[in-house]
């Protein structure tokens, strides 16, 4: 039995060189910046999130709701020593899936650096210590292979292709059991 509850407003995961604590309504500058580079459109998909003010309403309906009804969503990743956002990654409860699925998205400067796996590392580890889940799934499209080869270097099998409710593009899934 899980024991997902809601986070604190000062909750952080933190590891050798990164940060990740709740996102908020003040990153709604990076969050555009995010959901507007050629890897999210293509591997991800438009949000529709074309000015600040259109990020703000992306986090306070999207982020900071899913966090509000789920007790845990996606993070912000920022440098330990630097403190500049570079990424988000964390756990999202999706209409379609059977567990909680592990994301994560990284400024192209940011890539290919290891921040993607030190992260999500980080949240699997949170996600079974500490939050007691049993399985984590991720999705991604079959032409990711940058996400493919990362799911399956933090342990992740694929499992099948799967189409979520209201989307019609084909998935591939891949779980990784914590138990």
């Amino acid at each position: 039995m899980s024991k997902l509850e809601k986070q604190p407003q000062s909750f952080r995961i933190e590891t050798e060189r990164l940060v990740l604590k709740r996102l908020t309504i003040k990153d709604a500058k990076f969050i555009f910046e995010l959901l507007n580079t050629e890897g999210w459109l293509n591997y991800i998909g438009d949000r529709g999130v074309k000015s600040v003010e259109a990020a703000k309403n992306y986090l306070k309906e999207k982020v900071l709701h899913g966090r509000a009804i789920n007790g845990f969503g996606m993070l912000l990743v920022e440098g330990k020593t630097t403190r500049n956002a570079m990424g988000i990654c964390g756990l999202v409860k999706r209409e379609g899936l059977d567990a909680h699925d592990i994301g994560f998205a990284f400024l192209p400067q940011h890539s290919g650096k290891g921040y993607a796996f030190e992260s999500a590392t980080a949240v699997i580890k949170y996600a079974k210590e500490q939050l007691a889940l049993p399985k984590l799934q991720a999705i991604t499209t079959t032409e990711n292979g940058k996400s493919i080869h990362l799911l399956e270097k933090l342990g992740m099998r694929y499992i099948k292709s799967v189409r979520l409710p209201n989307d019609k593009e084909e998935l591939s899934l891949f779980e990784i059991q914590l138990e």
